[in-house]
């Protein structure tokens, strides 16, 4: 019952309309492609439907991409001692296989819900939880960026790129010519527009992109990236040190392939303990 209500909260909070404005942006876009004189029509007017229907479904894929990150919980800390178990789904015979680390840093109990913040764990004051392995709250999926949803984040970004530069070279290949800026404005105006949004969403995509592939190859997160000053287990580090820095290598590797929980504490104290 709890789990439905905070399914039913996701959807239909706060984020509602802007997950809405998104579907609506994206689906009007495609649109426009099949409607005015681009390749994608001409394809379907020749019968050549290889390439609509790949673009169809990866426009579907990016939606649902979309939705996954913005409702899936990216790793809220539910209760003292139990984050482990609750928010990355270990069993309880797993969690027993863990083992601890022979030295410790003092946890700090949060002033807002009052657990205590495993390592590399930040508060949102947007969605009232505590986060593990908290790198940013987004506003253009109204949820939190964290060690569950992040990888699905960067996987999304990278579709949607690819979506909207496939959908840029459409739209710029429907410009038709005309005697006068006039009637070239006339006919070419929702294609111009078109273009203009797809261009500043494909940059801004781009970008976002290209700095999370490379705070993942350094092992950080955003808000370590930009807020390492105020954080109690960076402080004594150097400016070019990561405790957490296990080679570019293995950071991707550690990132896209390892679904397992990560006690970062071992890896902060250097024990020689793979990751769980």
């Amino acid at each position: 019952m709890l789990k439905n209500a905070r399914m039913f909260k996701n959807v239909f909070g706060s984020g509602f309309i802007v997950r809405t404005a998104h579907v609506i942006l994206t689906w009007v876009i495609t649109l426009i492609l099949f409607l005015h004189d681009t390749e994608l029509r001409k394809q379907e007017e020749r019968g050549e439907l290889i390439q609509p229907v790949l673009f169809v479904l990866l426009v579907l894929v990016s939606v649902l991409l979309y939705f996954a990150v913005s409702l899936m919980d990216p790793g809220f800390v539910l209760s003292d001692g139990s984050d482990l178990q609750f928010t990355l789904g270990i069993a309880e015979e797993t969690q027993d296989m863990i083992p601890p680390t022979t030295k410790s840093l003092r946890q700090r109990r949060c002033g807002h819900c009052l657990l205590q913040q495993p390592m590399r764990s930040k508060h949102c004051q947007t969605c009232q939880h505590c986060v593990r392995r908290y790198d940013h709250h987004c506003p253009w999926i109204e949820n939190c960026v964290g060690e569950r949803n992040h990888r699905w984040f960067v996987l999304y970004l990278a579709v949607q790129l690819l979506v909207l530069l496939w959908g840029l070279h459409m739209a710029w290949s429907g410009f038709t010519t005309a005697p006068t800026w006039q009637l070239w404005l006339r006919g070419n105006g929702v294609l111009l527009g078109t273009v203009a949004v797809v261009a500043v969403l494909s940059l801004t995509v781009l970008l976002l992109l290209g700095s999370h592939l490379y705070l993942v190859s350094l092992n950080t997160t955003t808000w370590e990236f930009m807020s390492r000053h105020r954080i109690s287990y960076l402080k004594h580090c150097g400016a070019d040190e990561n405790p957490f820095d296990r080679g570019t290598l293995r950071n991707l590797w550690g990132f896209f392939c390892n679904w397992g929980a990560i006690v970062w504490e071992q890896v902060y104290f250097r024990e020689g303990n793979d990751p769980i």
